[in-house]
Order: C-alpha cells, then structure tokens, then sequence
C-alpha cells in the first residue's frame, strides 16, 4: 500500500492507496513542535483503527508546505514505516512544465494538485484550494503551469477579524438568509460566505478570460465546502485531489524495478 501525505499550514492530510484505489484517510493537526516519534505513534495508532497494519504500507510520497515537519515526516516513514518516502520538491518528476517565473517558489502542493487536475479533468484547468489560504492555480491548454492567485482563506480572515477587534467574535461559518446581515453575527456570515464565493467567482472569471471560457474549475481542500454551495462556478469537488496527485507522482518516479528513484528524479 502506498501512503501518501500531504503536510499543510493547519492540517496534515493522509491517504493510503491500494493500487489505484483511496482505501482510508485521515487528517491531523499541524504541529511543529511534534517529534517524529510522536507523530509516529498517533498514525500508526490511527491507521490500525482503519484496520490498516504498519507493515501493509510499503510506499510513501510526501508533499509539505511546512519546511520543519517535512524531516519529520520523512523520518516517521522510515522509522514507523520502514519505507524511504519520495518527497516531491524541484527535482522531482511530474510531467509538468511549470512556466512560474522562480520554479523554486511554487508550493509543493500547487505543483501536485495541477498534476491531478490535468489527468482527471483535463486541461486548460483551474484549481481553486481553500484552506489557510485561498489559492488558485491555472494551467493552459497545453498542460503547462501558469501561476496563480493567493488570498488570506476563509477561516484565517474570521480568526483576523475576531483576533483584532474589539466587539466582533467568532462565528459559524455558514450562508446566513440574506446578503444584508442585520445583526452582527449575520452581518459576519454575509461578509465571510457571501464574500468569499464573490472572490472565488470573480477570480474563476478572470482566470477564464486569460485562460479561455472552457476551463474546468476544480475546488478542493478543507473549507472548500463551505463556499462551494454559494457559487456555481465549480465543475467538480475533490477532496482528495491532492492526494490522487501524489500517488500520480509517486508513480512517475519508479523504475522498471519498482523500487523510488526519486533522488534522481527531475521537473519535466
């Protein structure tokens, strides 16, 4: 089984795939001060839970957005695990062609999240991620990485607006009835909700005029959900896009043996 582990800002997002198939996933706080064994044991813990055994695992691909927790992880594979993970970075390969102006400085995550758009969806595509951040990512016609927009994500603004004011408090992150909010829970809603599907939609139609009218737009990651019910620009939801992109890379980076070349690997 392969175990595939996406490292985010908030959470850290686990799927573990037999063949092709997303057999279990798990999701767990972001924490930095966690040593490795103790995130050891938490998913090890977790996975016999899924009735998965350590042992079955024996493949990991890891991508972070966290540069302390990615040695961590990497040594939980090794330790818990007994498999060396591919980490996917610059040189790693994954048949895309990334036109960004510094390679270097796209997330990891961007780069796999575009890999798995292309194959199940197709190009030109737009990738809409909200989670700590709201991130979009557009790829031409072609299949090349073009870039994208970054903005603070929903929850990160409502934790700003309640960290840094006075009188406004935190609230459930749901469509309130009416876009004019006439208390200030309502009022908060409107603004966060309603605010943030008039971003997603905006940004969607301004990546198409660039991109073309026939772009797919895929949402994913943790607060996708709660956005994705206030617009209609999204031709699908995918969850676990990230992860279908991992095991995609994890896949480009076997040789004929199998076994990871992912050292040698290159960016297409």
């Amino acid at each position: 089984m392969l175990l595939c582990i996406d490292i985010g800002n908030t959470a850290v997002t686990l799927g573990v795939f037999d063949g092709d198939r997303l057999n279990t996933t798990l999701r767990v706080a972001t924490d930095a001060r966690r040593l490795a064994d103790e995130y050891g044991v938490l998913l090890t813990n977790l996975l016999r839970l899924k009735e998965i055994e350590p042992d079955e695992v024996d493949a990991a691909c890891i991508c972070s957005v966290v540069p302390p927790l990615t040695v961590v992880f990497e040594d939980v594979c090794k330790s818990f695990f007994n498999v060396s993970p591919v980490m996917v970075s610059v040189g790693t390969r994954t048949g895309l062609r990334i036109l960004y102006d510094s390679p270097r400085d796209v997330g990891a995550d961007r780069i796999v999240d575009a890999v798995a758009a292309i194959e199940l969806y197709g190009a030109p595509a737009i990738v809409v991620d909200i989670g700590t951040a709201t991130v979009f990512d557009a790829v031409n016609r072609d299949g090349e990485y073009l870039g994208g927009a970054i903005a603070p994500g929903i929850s990160l603004a409502a934790d700003a607006l309640f960290l840094n004011t006075s009188q406004l408090r935190r609230v459930e992150l749901v469509a309130p009835a009416k876009a004019i909010g006439q208390n200030t829970t309502t009022a908060l809603q409107s603004g966060l909700v309603l605010g943030y599907a008039g971003l997603v939609t905006g940004m969607v139609e301004r990546f198409k005029q660039e991109l073309g009218q026939d772009a797919r737009v895929i949402g994913t990651g943790g607060s996708i959900s709660v956005v994705a019910r206030e617009t209609d620009v999204f031709h699908a939801i995918n969850p676990d896009l990230t992860l279908v992109g991992l095991r995609l890379i994890y896949n480009m980076n076997q040789d004929r043996t199998g076994s990871s070349t992912s050292q040698a690997a290159r960016t297409e």
